[in-house]
């Protein structure tokens, strides 16, 4: 049954523009419906405020407000926003349609992906809340039913921006278990929401790719949040055997439940993600989970064929080798007897043979108790102070392994260094062991230097020295800070900020010039004109009819009194003279009617009264009707004399 046949809205015409065709979603806060732009003649998604909302005009306000932010964010993979407005009650957006499907829909048809195509999903994912987040934005709802898969195979973000209140997670819906399985710990506890929170929601929904299902489940929204907020997301592999470790890390470093050991925002978890992509072979990534979901297999052995398993232990293994470590038996009396009977080994020989026995006997239980107690075991090297990459190379070099990186503040270390290392420096562990580093953040407070007349680059760079991230790069007109220097940040300096804060710098275009008026000047004139001024000119091809001389310049972009910097563009158009255009008979007619007539032909009229002539028509006229004049020129009327 087609349900969109009962929706009022659907075939009716929105605030005079926007023809509603069908409905495509309902939502807990909007309706989405498929329409038509009449006035641009496109297709697009309109995104309509339930009427019972609308009239909350504080949300409505910040529903606007909100809105019209999200549109200034142009990033391949967002949805734009094209337009909002509201007529009656229908408070509505208009944003881009894609055509195509969610990855709620890929995942209920598919279950498991492949993590070749999680992580192709994930990167765009990311891109687009890497943009948000560095422009000040925080999406707060990611989920699998706002990632949209066009039918070109682009993947989108969509509903960027539009808050939903956390005390709804109070519900039981089936939609709202949707929604608080990928709230962050913060969220549910403080309401609190900010890049990491978008951080944590995206270790989640990688999690679902990876194995077809939520971390966290429960009969009602009460047993999922108590689960988010005491049970660590597990590692995707416990549900899909042979899953990689570093798949597991990157949705352990996006789902801790401490934010502040989680990737800062979307752009420092996207590296790790192509960090873990390089270190996947190409049977890694394309292995086929249990879990996904295909008609082509009849069983799940033939299902589950392409993926690695883990191998059986066999007699290679450490308890086994210790196992076939013979410590000689002691000689029965029974045994030793013979050797005291003369014979062919009596007198020196069996001196000999005896002092052999020992150096053997010796010589095997040195070495068994050696292999037992040292030649299984290795030393930790020194990794205090290392920067990651330093002690991740000396970690291989001795033949370990690396476990994992945890980050934490540090007011004595540098940022990117060791602390500490989980066994310690110096430690023996077997030599087929992993070790966990402690990698320091920096101070959990920093303090945002001074970049104030420094190069964009060296600012830059002296603020990631001291962990913050350099963030939005604007320019304004400056008299006092030469072109291309910082001219402030904001945060300002000397500001105290947690590390990885994003830090926006403003930079000089130098001082103001005003461009000068150079229409009416000959193209060498003009240009003359403008580089003098340290400006330069561009003469566009086309020509246009002006009022100025064939070959001058008719127009400029920037116009006169517009504010340049050094080295910026003007725009030159040249006239190819004025249009010449067939002059009306005015004759005869009253002066206002003549001259309204003339003006409309597009020409400027004066009128010439005789002495004491008292006449209101027009007696002659200095060019004749029919003949032709330039477009602009002056026709004189002349009244009838006395």
């Amino acid at each position: 049954m087609d349900t969109t046949l009962q929706d009022p809205l659907v075939g009716q015409l929105l605030d005079g523009r926007y023809r509603i065709e069908a409905r495509i979603a309902v939502g807990g806060m909007a309706t989405v419906y498929r329409a038509v732009d009449t006035r641009l003649d496109r297709v697009l998604a309109l995104k309509v405020m339930h009427p019972a909302l609308a009239t909350d005009v504080s949300f409505v306000e910040r529903f606007i407000r909100e809105a019209k932010s999200v549109a200034r964010l142009a990033h391949p993979n967002v949805v734009a926003v094209f337009d909002q407005g509201a007529q009656g009650a229908y408070v509505y957006l208009a944003m881009e349609y894609v055509a195509g499907c969610t990855l709620r829909d890929v995942l209920r048809e598919r279950g498991a992906l492949q993590p070749r195509a999680a992580l192709d999903i994930l990167e765009p994912v990311l891109a687009a809340l890497g943009a948000a987040h560095r422009a000040g934005f925080v999406h707060r709802d990611m989920k699998p039913e706002n990632v949209l898969i066009g039918d070109d195979g682009r993947v989108k973000v969509a509903d960027f921006g539009l808050v939903r209140a956390v005390g709804t997670a109070t519900d039981t819906t089936g939609s709202l278990l949707g929604t608080v399985s990928y709230l962050a710990p913060e969220q549910i506890e403080h309401g609190s929401a900010d890049t990491r929170s978008d951080v944590y929601a995206c270790g989640v929904v990688l999690y679902e790719m990876l194995t077809g299902a939520k971390p966290h489940t429960g009969e009602n929204a009460a047993q999922v949040i108590y689960r988010h907020l005491n049970s660590d997301v597990p590692p995707p592999s416990a549900v899909v055997p042979g899953l990689p470790v570093a798949l597991d890390s990157l949705v352990a470093s996006a789902t801790a439940r401490n934010p502040e050991v989680r990737p800062h925002d979307a752009v420092l978890l996207l590296a790790e993600t192509r960090e873990a992509r390089a270190g996947l072979t190409e049977a890694e990534l394309d292995a086929v989970p249990p879990q996904a979901l295909s008609d082509t297999h009849d069983g799940a052995d033939d299902r589950t064929s392409v993926i690695p398993r883990a191998l059986p232990a066999d007699d290679a293994g450490t308890v086994h080798r210790t196992s076939r470590l013979e410590t000689p038996l002691a000689v029965s009396a029974a045994r030793r007897r013979p050797l005291l009977r003369r014979g062919p080994f009596a007198g020196p020989h069996r001196t000999l043979i005896l002092v052999l026995t020992a150096v053997l006997l010796t010589l095997g239980i040195g070495t068994g108790v050696w292999y037992i107690n040292s030649g299984q075991f290795t030393q930790v090297p020194s990794l205090l102070g290392q920067t990651q990459q330093e002690a991740e190379q000396r970690i291989a070099r001795a033949g370990l392994d690396l476990k994992g990186v945890e980050r934490v503040f540090s007011d004595s270390v540098e940022r990117g260094s060791v602390v500490r290392s989980v066994p310690a420096s110096g430690n023996r562990i077997r030599g087929n062991g992993s070790v966990k580093l402690v990698v320091s953040r920096g101070p959990e407070i920093v303090r945002v230097p001074d970049v104030v007349g420094s190069s964009l680059a060296d600012a830059r760079r002296s603020l990631k020295k001291v962990g913050l991230v350099p963030g939005m790069v604007t320019k304004e007109f400056s008299e006092d800070v030469a072109r291309g220097e910082v001219v402030r940040t904001d945060p300002r300096a000397g500001t105290d900020r947690n590390p990885d804060t994003a830090v926006a710098l403003v930079v000089s275009k130098g001082a103001p010039i005003d461009v000068p008026d150079v229409t009416g000047l000959s193209v060498e004139d003009a240009t003359a004109e403008l580089e003098a001024e340290g400006l330069r000119a561009e003469v566009l091809p086309g020509r246009v009819h002006s009022t100025e001389v064939k070959g001058d310049i008719a127009e400029q972009s920037p116009g006169e009194g517009t504010e340049a910097a050094e080295g910026d563009t003007v725009e030159l158009t040249v006239s190819k003279g004025p249009r010449m255009l067939d002059v009306p008979d005015v004759t005869g007619r009253d002066v206002d009617e003549a001259r309204s007539t003339l003006e409309e032909a597009g020409f400027e009229v004066k009128v010439d009264r005789p002495f004491l002539s008292f006449s209101d028509t027009v007696a002659s006229q200095s060019v004749d009707g029919g003949e032709q004049a330039p477009e602009g020129s002056t026709i004189t009327v002349k009244t009838k004399g006395f």
